[in-house]
């Protein structure tokens, strides 16, 4: 049994408390206890390991910014993606927070990454180190609460944004194409050069293929000839009161056809008879831009989200070092070849032990006195 301390708490009220229970509890007199709390993860760190610690650190901090480094170069290119393809995505599509959050932790990963290189080559010198005995506390609660929440928001983003670009290029891409013959309209003037832009570039044709083209009217009004009965008897076809075609536009047509592009006519089977509708890629694009776009934005999103988890595991390892090197040179006076070893650790008092001792201090407050006995008669 260990030694047991007396305590009062007032009159006719007194425990007994086990000085043992407590690793480190100092106690005082009179109910005054003075508590040291256990580090979280001690590390011993002699000076060849804390050396070792140091240049590590180094090497680390310079890949952690050639990974911030990175992950600017993809969320900028991915972002200047979104701006040339920006019109076939509706406006109510939030995918394009996810480069601007990857660009913000790419800013703070690179930053910290220069800062980790700089502190760490500075610990290894007595002389240059103590300028940085009062910057590494903010930059280690900078780059835990700023980069580390950034980092993890965007990867949450890259994880489960890209789900919602299959609707998003569902509605701007139908959009587009109601709006391709309104070259003289505000607002959408521009509408039929980047879907041509579009077909050229992506080689694809219509939304979901190029039937998709024979559902809208992509020739403009003022193109067409009132008295000619064709056009009339088209318009007054269907309810809407449109000049609906089975052709397709310019764009559509594949140039390595060895044949000239067909572009009306494409279902009837007597005005080309060498055309077979079932293999439309031999004359236009096969596939339709909307799951071509989907493929090239969702892969420019994983590789983003590969360096994000690089980066964040880098940064990681990198916060944790650096913490364990700010410690353990505190515990030296800031000279990393000071005699003896030291000790390294993440926080100085140990959450369990802070809990239990919240909780015994609050039984003891709310713990009933007892009852004072009756004075005995003389």
């Amino acid at each position: 049994m260990g030694g047991l301390t007396k305590w009062a708490l007032g009159p006719g009220a007194e425990f007994f408390l086990r000085a043992d229970l407590h690793p480190r509890g100092l106690c005082t007199p009179l109910g005054k206890q003075t508590w040291e709390m256990a580090p979280v993860l001690p590390l011993v760190l002699p000076l060849q390991l804390r050396i070792r610690l140091a240049q590590g650190l180094w090497l680390l901090s310079w890949l952690l910014a050639l990974a911030g480094g990175l992950t600017l170069l993809c969320s900028g290119h991915l972002l200047v993606q979104l701006w040339h393809l920006g019109t076939f995505l509706a406006p109510s599509c939030a995918f394009s927070a996810l480069p601007q959050t990857a660009l913000a932790a790419g800013i703070v990963a690179l930053g910290l990454g220069l800062g980790g290189a700089e502190a760490s080559r500075a610990s290894l010198n007595a002389a240059q180190y103590p300028p940085w005995r009062g910057v590494l506390g903010p930059l280690l609660v900078a780059g835990t609460a700023g980069g580390g929440g950034l980092l993890v928001f965007a990867l949450s983003l890259a994880l489960f944004l890209p789900g919602s670009l299959d609707a998003g290029l569902e509605e701007g891409l139908g959009t587009a194409l109601v709006h391709y013959k309104d070259t003289e309209m505000p607002g959408h003037c521009h509408a039929k050069r980047l879907v041509d832009e579009l077909q050229l570039r992506h080689h694809c044709c219509g939304r979901h293929g190029y039937k998709d083209w024979f559902g809208v009217q992509w020739v403009s009004s003022r193109y067409l000839d009132p008295s000619d009965q064709d056009v009339v008897a088209r318009i007054q076809s269907n309810v809407e009161g449109l000049y609906l075609i089975d052709g397709v536009p310019f764009s559509c047509c594949n140039p390595h056809s060895p044949r000239p592009c067909l572009q009306s006519g494409l279902s009837d089977s007597f005005a080309h008879p060498l055309f077979d509708p079932q293999q439309p890629n031999l004359n236009l694009w096969a596939q339709g831009c909307h799951e071509v776009l989907l493929g090239h934005l969702q892969g420019l999103a994983r590789k983003l989200g590969s360096m994000l988890a690089v980066t964040f595991l880098l940064q990681a390892v990198v916060l944790l070092g650096l913490r364990y090197l700010q410690t353990a040179l505190e515990g030296l006076g800031g000279v990393i070849d000071g005699e003896g070893e030291t000790q390294g650790y993440l926080f100085s008092g140990g959450l369990k032990d802070m809990l239990k001792t919240a909780w015994q201090q609050r039984g003891v407050a709310h713990r009933p006195a007892p009852e004072e006995a009756p004075p005995k008669e003389a």
